[in-house]
């Protein structure tokens, strides 16, 4: 396709009735061969939706997926920039300027550098948080950093905040506008005209960090 080439997996299926072309998620093209089908006529199928799997790799490259294992070699998401993880000396590994005792460099890393990362999110996010409740004499009477699965943060009625330690994978802008988001709740506990309104007047480039947020969403899965 043009100057990108696309690896082709050519699988052959004796109950598909039909040539199917599907993009994996690393990039990979993979075309079923039906029963009696050939080579030859799925390369010409896959001609055909050249202008498809165009498409499909553009969507690819705007939201990549989240890497299921982390090795060495693998690049992450680090304070929003992609980082690769890399083999340090002793056991230890290079994550941009962290250094992670690891004790082995084979398998799947992610278990010891996300326990890293949560570290580094617990000492930092309520830091943060607490220097703009001030700037803007906010009282918060909690901050924990936990776990999500599907939101960046919340806040509760009695004035505790939570944020999710992914922050830690996102650019400092994107963190600065989820502590100010939650700090709007302390003034509007609802989604209300009004809150974004507070949003707005706390974080004015708001609608960046949403963006940002919106075109990373599989950070949370």
């Amino acid at each position: 396709m043009g100057s990108r080439q696309v690896a082709l997996l050519l699988v052959r299926h004796p109950r598909a009735r039909r040539y199917l072309l599907r993009l994996r998620a690393d990039g990979t093209a993979r075309v079923t061969i039906p029963r009696g089908g050939s080579i030859s006529a799925a390369r010409e199928f896959v001609q055909r939706n050249i202008p498809w799997l165009k498409k499909q790799l553009g969507r690819l490259e705007a939201h990549p997926s989240k890497p299921s294992l982390w090795s060495i070699g693998t690049e992450i998401l680090f304070r929003g920039e992609k980082i690769r993880i890399e083999a340090g000396e002793a056991g230890w590994i290079r994550l941009g300027g962290e250094t992670v005792k690891a004790g082995k460099l084979e398998g799947d890393l992610r278990p010891t550098l996300e326990q890293q990362l949560r570290k580094l999110a617990a000492k930092e996010l309520p830091a943060r948080l607490m220097e703009f409740a001030a700037q803007h004499g906010l009282a918060v009477r909690r901050v924990t950093v936990r776990n999500q699965r599907t939101r960046w943060g919340s806040c509760s009625r009695r004035g505790t905040i939570s944020l999710n330690w992914r922050l830690i994978q996102t650019p400092g802008f994107v963190r600065d506008y989820i502590c100010l988001h939650e700090l709007a709740h302390l003034l509007e506990l609802n989604h209300s005209q009004r809150f974004w309104r507070q949003v707005e007047r706390l974080c004015p480039d708001y609608r960046a960090a949403e963006r940002w947020l919106k075109q990373n969403r599989g950070l949370l899965h």
